[in-house]
């Protein structure tokens, strides 16, 4: 069977779930082969094996953390050209799309972003994607190189099937571009303890509904209760209600959750376009005629500041 090239996101040797949904999915078009760039390579073989990797491709140089990108595209062409791949899998982050487009230019390869299901075809992979501000969904194939996708978070279930997970050191020769952007600085991102958005099960969303920043903590505290991340509409994060870096929308972040709960959210196009593709989606707004209602799996029409205490109280009930 044709070997499919996996990109490993991970912090320090521990694997992310996206990429244990990469291999899940690399899986029903071949045999996945991940890529480890940086430290943590013996650790993290352990767990690609449990989920499909056959081989780990690892390498480790200080290139990966003192620069920007280039490093790392340098690395997956090096295991694109010692694989010969039917495919190459990347996670859909900021820097994840990044990479797949350097990649898909050097090798002459088509490229898409942001699918959200995969599936094998007569003439190669075929894609899902939610486009058009999620008002249609597509299936597009690559017709020209070697298929090079990005996939959203939440996209598939991982799925555990045991392989060899053999690790493998990658040689990697490292282009003139690739020192041409250094870090000199990094500062550690502050941990709420929920999960990251766009990476989340659950995610629970406020928006102009709660009427100011010191109605959030109700947002939070169901969110807290149910293990979820907080989100929120472009309204409330422009008003300063809560930072940006929350906002789920069309220019905002995308998130594909199991469970999407929106809290006095309308459900503009623009809010819609970040969240549509969420597996189950259920919205409280006290207006029936809010467009969210035409999109929902479940509905609640009152006043959120009665029904999201009930709900929280309820969850940390049931919960023990």
């Amino acid at each position: 069977m044709a070997e499919v090239l996996v990109y490993v996101d991970h912090v320090d040797g521990a694997v992310r779930k996206p990429t244990l949904e990469l291999l899940t999915l690399a899986r029903r078009i071949g045999d996945p082969v991940a890529v480890h760039l940086g430290p943590g390579a013996q650790e993290a073989a352990k767990v690609l094996g449990e989920y499909g990797a056959t081989r780990v491709l690892a390498a480790d140089a200080p290139e990966f953390a003192d620069y920007l990108i280039v490093p790392k595209v340098d690395a997956l062409q090096a295991a694109y050209a010692t694989v010969s791949p039917a495919a190459v899998l990347v996670p859909s982050s900021a820097e994840g799309k990044e990479i797949a487009a350097r990649l898909a230019v050097r090798v002459r390869s088509g490229l898409i972003t942001d699918a959200v299901d995969l599936e094998a075809g007569e003439a190669g992979p075929v894609a899902t994607q939610s486009v058009f501000a999620a008002a249609y969904t597509t299936k597009p194939r690559i017709t020209k190189g070697t298929p090079v996708l990005t996939v959203k978070p939440n996209s598939a279930a991982p799925e555990p099937a045991s392989a060899a997970g053999t690790v493998e050191e990658l040689s990697v020769s490292f282009s003139e571009a690739a020192t041409g952007t250094k870090v000199i600085s990094r500062t550690p991102r502050e941990s709420s303890g929920r999960p990251e958005l766009t990476e989340a099960a659950i995610v629970v969303s406020g928006g102009r509904g709660l009427g100011g920043a010191e109605n959030f903590p109700l947002i939070e505290a169901l969110a807290d209760s149910l293990g979820a991340a907080v989100g929120a509409s472009r309204a409330a994060v422009d008003a300063g209600w809560y930072p940006h870096t929350h906002q789920v929308g069309q220019t905002g972040k995308t998130v594909s959750p199991q469970l999407y709960v929106a809290a006095g959210i309308s459900g503009a196009i623009q809010h819609r376009a970040g969240m549509q593709t969420s597996k189950t989606i259920v919205a409280i707004n006290k207006d029936a005629e809010a467009p969210v209602f035409d999109l929902v799996d479940y509905g609640v029409i009152g006043d959120l500041f009665q029904v999201l205490p009930q709900l929280t109280e309820e969850v940390i009930a049931r919960k023990g």
